[in-house]
């Protein structure tokens, strides 16, 4: 058998309640489309690909037709290179439209992040870890004692 890489994500697909709505939201925080096809929207991230797909689809498209989808027990994360660019990243978010969960804030362990849910209530998280160096490119950089 072949070792298939597991320890990966390559396409992150959130489920909401009104395409048009949440297009505008994510394009509001200067996202920009890199495609659509039936019913989904699709962003290219750095290395992945993030895309919205109307909750009954996607329910249909899980085999699961007629389920209800939740929301809020993922936090999805942007790190950043300091405490002042969280600050902006929040306040950018709050004018497109998301709510804000928990404003910008000193944590225990020395960082510093904020919360806040999109317009159909994922959670994000927007941080600043001084222990997880970024690269040009704004990534976590390559370790190994994370």
């Amino acid at each position: 058998m072949t070792d298939l890489p597991m320890n990966r994500i390559t396409l992150l697909t959130l489920g909401v309640r009104d395409i048009a709505r949440s297009r505008g939201f994510y394009g509001s925080l200067g996202w920009k489309e890199a495609g659509a096809q039936d019913g989904v929207v699709f962003y290219m991230l750095d290395g992945m690909i993030m895309g919205l797909f109307g909750l009954e689809p996607l329910a249909a498209d899980q085999g699961r037709p007629g389920a209800e989808l939740g929301f809020g027990a993922v936090t999805l994360a942007q790190n950043y290179g300091d405490a002042t660019e969280v600050e902006l990243a929040y306040e950018r978010a709050l004018a497109a439209g998301a709510t804000g969960l928990r404003p910008p804030t000193e944590t225990h362990w020395g960082g510093y992040t904020a919360y806040f849910a999109d317009p159909d209530g994922h959670v994000w998280e927007l941080a600043y870890n001084p222990h997880w160096p970024l690269d040009e490119k704004g990534r976590v950089a390559a370790r190994d004692d994370i």
